[in-house]
């Protein structure tokens, strides 16, 4: 299976970029983050989707989960997407600036949002789904597909998962090279599973 590495992802620490020069850089998609907890919104989001849109650029957008409800953390993030074309993930991570979301937390984002939008979003997790899980599996998260954060040079994918469809291999300062994309500096950078076609069509399939 072939890898292809033109996938991002940015947040307002990333600053002031430039997607153009990104896209001349071979990226190809750019996730963002759009919403963290019940009223998180990332004040970068609205303007680095318009020039996504100028570069041409395939668009997704990620919320950051926290300890809290998760229906109403699902609404936050769509709210803020909106009803344009994006491809949807959860961010299921530690929070390191408060309670970090469960398990039946996520379960609750996820099903919103695949009720509200027929598409079970992603999920983007690395060592703490490891940890939540241990050794068994959720059938319910099983429905996402797997995005996983990990910066050594092999991907080691939890069992819930047959494998991965996005690989987080860098944050800009760990993990393999390249670490920097045009435009932006060192930043995180993405492997799929797939080429450049492949790429596009499991995106469209995501977004229809």
């Amino acid at each position: 299976m072939p890898i292809f590495n033109g996938v991002i992802d940015i947040s307002h620490h990333n600053g002031n970029v430039n997607l153009v020069k990104a896209q001349t850089d071979g990226i190809v998609g750019v996730i963002q983050k759009a919403t963290q907890g019940q009223t998180g919104v990332d004040p970068t989001y609205a303007r680095n989707r318009g020039r996504a849109e100028t570069a041409k650029l395939l668009w997704g957008a990620y919320h950051f989960g926290t300890g809290s409800d998760g229906v109403r953390q699902a609404e936050n993030f769509l709210s803020v997407v909106g009803d344009r074309k994006a491809l949807l993930v959860l961010d299921l991570e530690p929070n390191p600036t408060g309670p970090s979301m469960s398990l039946e937390e996520a379960r609750a984002f996820v099903t919103h949002v695949h009720d509200k939008t027929g598409h079970f979003p992603g999920l983007y997790s690395g060592h703490y789904i490891k940890q939540l899980l241990g050794t068994s599996t959720d059938p319910i998260l099983a429905k996402c597909w797997f995005w996983l954060a990990q910066y050594g040079p092999t991907p080691v994918v939890p069992r819930n998962w047959a494998s991965w469809t996005m690989w987080q291999y860098t944050d800009g300062a760990f993990g393999p090279d390249p670490k920097s994309v045009l435009g932006i500096g060192r930043c995180d950078r993405d492997m799929f599973s797939g080429d450049q076609a492949d790429l596009t069509a499991f995106w469209a399939s995501q977004t229809s």
